[in-house]
């Protein structure tokens, strides 16, 4: 019993602790209502917060490396609408779904690329403050796509598109798959490569980082292109799964559901150290206090209320930690 308390002891919570408040979510989830179990329920889960899930993976490398992104919910909705808007232009020249579909997707993800790019350069070599800056591209990209879909909605003229957003492989959607394999990807980066240690290196301290010959502003801008890559795939799929994009509330609330699933997952705020698999796991527990809400009939207005708890103390614990 003695040893098996020091192990417990030697576990690092910072890492393993949103595995283990998930695994307790699980069962206590299970034992509330006897509806979470079943497996249409288990997959909205999965499908819902695969969105904002994919778009938290680059937000882990963002926060890790001591910077924030506010605009990804808005930059969600811009990169939509051009999408939609660019598959129902090539539709009637092509005549095929299929490369009307990929040209949408290629601009999706040029654009959230594009706009992640600037946000790194105004940082890095600006020197203007992350939140200043993306706080600002928040509210641009918000406005241009109101302004561009008359604060309406961009439909699809492709009924493939929508069934895109449905395909399922292996009883999964689509999209989850999307988050894995982007998941994998980047657990890679972070772990594995001479990147990932330096971006852990300049959120740990980043003058250091630049007495060690590393290049501080080359390796944050580069995960800014990250989170706008994966901003750019996040909202193609969104526009996929709807067969349209509404730009008054497409993406809304995404930086904070991105950035919770990131602070949840263990990654600290003050960057130098996160995990993105532990990302994943703090988006599905998310996505399982919204479900369980729903299930035993709290108001959605409430729902924000508790995500709210759930951050400040994700952040109080890891501050108490240090």
């Amino acid at each position: 019993m003695a040893a098996l308390s020091e192990r417990l002891r030697r576990i690092d919570l910072q890492q393993y602790g949103s595995l283990f408040a998930l695994i307790i979510l699980f069962i206590a989830s299970s034992l509330i209502s006897p509806y979470f179990l079943q497996y249409q329920n288990v997959v909205n889960i999965l499908n819902q917060v695969s969105y904002t899930g994919i778009i938290a993976l680059g937000m882990t490398l963002v926060i890790v490396g001591g910077g924030i992104d506010l605009s990804v919910g808005s930059l969600a909705a811009f990169s939509g609408s051009l999408a939609v808007v660019v598959l129902n232009a090539v539709l009637p020249i092509a005549h095929s779904d299929g490369v009307a579909i990929a040209a949408a997707a290629l601009v999706s993800v040029i654009v959230g690329t594009a706009v992640g790019a600037a946000n790194g350069a105004l940082i890095t070599w600006g020197r203007v403050a992350p939140f200043i800056v993306t706080l600002g591209t928040m509210a641009l990209f918000r406005s241009l796509s109101l302004y561009i879909g008359n604060a309406g909605e961009f439909r699809s003229d492709s009924d493939a598109f929508g069934d895109f957003g449905h395909i399922g492989f292996l009883y999964l959607p689509i999209t989850v798959w999307v988050m894995v394999i982007m998941a994998a990807i980047l657990s890679t980066v972070l772990y594995s490569t001479r990147y990932g240690r330096y971006v852990a290196a300049v959120g740990s301290n980043a003058r250091v980082a630049l007495y060690s010959a590393i290049s501080v502003e080359r390796t944050r801008f580069f995960t800014y292109l990250i989170i706008g890559f994966c901003t750019g795939i996040s909202a193609f799929l969104l526009a996929s799964r709807f067969n349209a994009i509404t730009t008054s509330n497409a993406g809304v609330g995404f930086e904070l559901d991105a950035i919770a699933a990131v602070i949840i997952g263990g990654t600290a705020m003050t960057g130098g150290r996160g995990t993105v698999w532990g990302t994943i796991a703090g988006a599905i527990i998310l996505g399982m206090i919204n479900n369980m809400l729903n299930l035993v009939g709290v108001s959605a207005y409430l729902q924000g209320t508790v995500k709210g708890i759930v951050v400040i103390g994700a952040v109080y614990i890891q501050r108490q930690r240090q």
